[in-house]
């Protein structure tokens, strides 16, 4: 799940990595939506956006899924 804004230039960055790793994910779309912006900072402890979770946990933004995807660790989040 990727939390985003549109026009959000590392939102765009982050569907386009998982997109380019053939990676299925659903987004949704957090601005103007306080309660969910709420929710966010409360289960990440982060205000920016994108927030990206797999199977549930937390991965961060887009600099902490670009590592996993270097270090080859997003395929291990991906299959836990």
């Amino acid at each position: 799940m990727v939390y985003l804004t549109p026009g959000c230039p590392y939102c765009m960055m982050a569907r386009r990595l998982l997109g380019a790793r053939g990676i299925p994910f659903e987004s949704y779309d957090v601005s103007g939506n306080s309660a969910a912006r709420a929710w966010l900072r409360t289960a990440t402890n982060q205000t920016t956006v994108p927030q990206i979770f797999i199977k549930g946990r937390s991965v961060g933004g887009f600099d902490e899924l670009s590592q996993l995807d270097s270090s080859g660790e997003l395929q291990t989040w991906l299959t836990r």
